[in-house]
């Protein structure tokens, strides 16, 4: 199989001419980040990281959305990091839409290109270069990890994903498929990030409604969203961010397939300890 299409790269300013008002929501119970507002002065740089530059599009806010912070990265040639992670609690996934970048992960060295998916485990040892003549971007989410007694972390992995078969939703024929990067059933990921794929006309028809919350970044295509009570046009390069419980729903506009890559926290009971009373 060959790589498939993945976001447009972003960047740039608009031109003063520009009107100013355009699809960017934030509201209590989902945010929308359209490609658009993903300029060239909103993104961070971070401390030992060369030649990088970050789109921050999510990080846990009090009262919103708590598990997880999703970075789009670039990097420029001969950028990188030597110690990426600042945080020793903290797992990752790496997903690259665009260019080639060197990994070392636990001492073994890769080669990253588009659709190349990373699993890092809480404090594994790991770098990442670009060596090649053009800019390479990624998607970095992170996440602090919940340990388990009895439940030992996963282990890091490296996967492709056009070598990964979609997994068609029940009662679909493959008009809805998920590409999944760890087992459903696989009690050491507290996380999933899997990419959702939805054919021209195809749905998801009910408002699911369920205690995950998601980041969804659209690679591809274009669709309509139900999200609480708003509908919602979203289309390749935008952001979604989902608070728990949002109802959602997804109508897919054509002409090409709709594809996104979505996060999920999973395998974890609900924490209990911000709703102790002091004493």
């Amino acid at each position: 199989m060959t790589a498939s299409s993945y976001n447009p790269a972003c960047g740039g300013l608009p031109p003063q001419s520009a009107l100013m008002t355009g699809r960017a929501v934030f509201t209590e119970a989902y945010a929308v980040i359209p490609r658009g507002v993903m300029s060239d002065i909103v993104t961070s740089l971070l401390p030992f990281w060369e030649g990088t530059r970050a789109w921050m599009l999510s990080r846990p806010l009090s009262g919103f959305s708590e598990t997880f912070a999703q970075y789009l990265m670039e990097v420029a040639p001969g950028g990188g990091s030597d110690q990426p992670e600042p945080d020793p609690g903290a797992e990752g996934v790496l997903f690259v839409v665009g260019g080639g970048l060197r990994l070392t992960l636990d001492g073994i060295t890769h080669s990253l290109r588009s659709g190349s998916y990373v699993y890092c485990p809480p404090g594994v040892t790991w770098s990442l270069r670009n060596d090649g003549a053009e800019p390479a971007r990624f998607h970095w989410i992170r996440k602090a990890y919940e340990r388990v007694s009895g439940i030992e972390p996963p282990a890091a992995f490296v996967a492709f994903e056009p070598d990964i078969d979609p997994v068609s939703m029940p009662d679909t024929q493959g008009a809805w498929a998920t590409t999944r990067f760890v087992s459903p059933d696989d009690l050491r990921h507290d996380m999933h990030v899997n990419i959702v794929t939805l054919q021209p006309g195809a749905s998801i028809p009910f408002e699911e409604t369920h205690v995950m919350e998601h980041g969804l970044f659209v690679l591809e295509g274009k669709a309509v969203y139900r999200l609480n009570r708003d509908w919602v046009e979203v289309q390749a390069g935008d952001f979604l961010w989902l608070r728990a419980f949002c109802p959602q729903a997804c109508y897919a506009g054509g002409p090409g397939p709709f594809r996104y890559l979505l996060y999920k926290d999973v395998n974890r009971h609900a924490a209990l300890t911000p709703f102790r009373s002091a004493r």
